[in-house]
């Protein structure tokens, strides 16, 4: 109705996903523009081939994966309201299930440690049963969402700080089989190759699908082999966005929202307390599980460090900044969080080359940046730096830092809440109240 535009006249509007034509159109414009910034001006001549060219098209297809097990650390505490600091082991399970089923290798026979001719212990962790993607993505997810069962009673038990300090010992437990099971995970640092992406019926030498090399994708649009990977993993993020959307929406979605909301309330009113947070922990890990072997997949080779504290502190970062409890700030909150260490080393490069400049960027440029003992910028162009000044990768946890204490303090619900904002503004415009 023009003049309400909030105004909801049945169950059925309130709970559609996107209940305004405007929203229907924004999201459609939104996916065009993405579609169009992938492509390229491999398909359509008059795009330039900086959209999301070589310099971000894979820092961007990189996000995707993350984006799935974002969604599911949202599912655990934005919408369970369960404090988590484990995400990253239960993205090792799926990763390392994925690779035992779709890596490379002679079977079981190829996970025994041997010795090469000059008598030194090979373990580069080369075992796999070389199943096809629809075996083992699949498996990947499952055997997260059995782990998370098995964890899932301590939700009961324990909760708030001492539950977050629990799933935090998850991690240290998934470095540690890594280190004492390295003909499985491969060398601690190095780590093993996993399976590409790929899609095969079976195990035939030429895949129905193939994104591992440059060609034409369906015989139709010759795409580049990152083009590939791009509108695949962004595919399964649409796909994985829309079920999430559903979940929230669902009974279970609901009886999840109750116990985060007040748990000892919604026990009183028929909902098990115990079976949800199993439910809640059972979908977060299966996120988990389908993002860590798509993740490990598309970088190719990893290793038992890459599932770390700082990859799980990466997620709390994502929902304080995004928004905590939505699906759209998820979203917000992973592209913003995961292409800062990219932006930032973009434009440090880039004011690299001004230092040689005209005043007043060259000035600007000599102030921020420090080459050698005798200057005093902040930011070194040294890849590691012991103190003060500080290289560009500490810098990003600096940022991380101070982002989140901000957003706590000022914005608790994150570039979702400033968006909200922002609407409200306009809807009421011109009128202050």
């Amino acid at each position: 109705m023009f003049g309400r535009p909030l105004l909801r006249t049945s169950y059925e509007q309130d709970a559609a996903m996107l209940p305004t034509a405007f929203q229907k159109g924004a999201l459609a414009a939104f996916m065009l523009a993405v579609v169009l910034m992938g492509l390229g001006n491999s398909v359509f001549t008059w795009l330039p081939s900086s959209l999301l060219g070589p310099t971000w098209i894979n820092p961007v297809t990189n996000l995707l994966p993350l984006a799935i097990a974002a969604l599911g650390f949202n599912i655990l505490v934005g919408v369970t309201g369960q404090v988590s600091i484990g995400h990253s082991f239960f993205m090792g399970v799926g990763a390392y299930t994925a690779v035992a089923l779709g890596g490379t290798g002679d079977g079981v026979k190829a996970c025994v440690p041997f010795h090469d001719e000059l008598g030194l212990l090979d373990q580069t962790g080369q075992c796999g049963l070389d199943f096809p993607m629809w075996i083992w993505l699949p498996a990947a997810g499952i055997m997260a969402a059995l782990v998370g069962i098995f964890v899932s009673p301590a939700a009961v038990k324990v909760r708030g700080l001492y539950l977050a300090i629990v799933t935090l010992g998850l991690v240290f437990i998934g470095l540690h089989l890594g280190r004492m099971l390295p003909e499985y995970a491969g060398d601690f640092e190095s780590g093993r190759r996993w399976p590409s992406l790929d899609i095969k019926i079976w195990r035939e030498e030429t895949p129905l699908v193939q994104m591992t090399e440059d060609g034409k994708w369906f015989g139709l649009i010759h795409l580049s082999e990152e083009q590939k990977q791009f509108f695949f993993l962004l595919a399964l993020l649409v796909v994985f966005t829309i079920l999430a959307k559903n979940i929230i929406r669902s009974r279970t979605g609901r009886a999840l929202a109750a116990i985060r909301d007040r748990d000892i309330a919604a026990e009183v009113m028929g909902v098990p307390e115990f079976k949800y947070k199993r439910i809640g922990f059972a979908l977060s890990s299966f996120y988990a599980g389908i993002g860590g072997a798509l993740w490990a997949s598309y970088l190719g080779r990893a290793s038992p460090v890459d599932w770390n504290l700082f990859l799980a502190v990466d997620f709390i970062a994502i929902l304080l900044i995004g928004g905590v409890g939505t699906i759209v700030g998820t979203l917000l909150g992973t592209v913003f969080v995961e292409l800062i260490p990219d932006v930032v080393e973009t434009f440090t490069e880039w004011l690299a080359e001004q230092t040689e400049a005209a005043p007043p960027l060259g000035w600007i440029a000599n102030l921020l940046l420090t080459e050698g003992e005798g200057d005093f910028g902040p930011i070194s162009l040294a890849s590691t730096a012991p103190g003060w000044p500080m290289s560009v990768f500490q810098w990003n946890f600096v940022i991380y830092g101070v982002l989140i204490v901000i957003f706590l303090i000022f914005e608790p619900l994150g570039l979702y809440g400033i968006w909200i904002k922002i609407r409200n503004y306009w809807k009421r415009w011109p009128f202050s109240y």
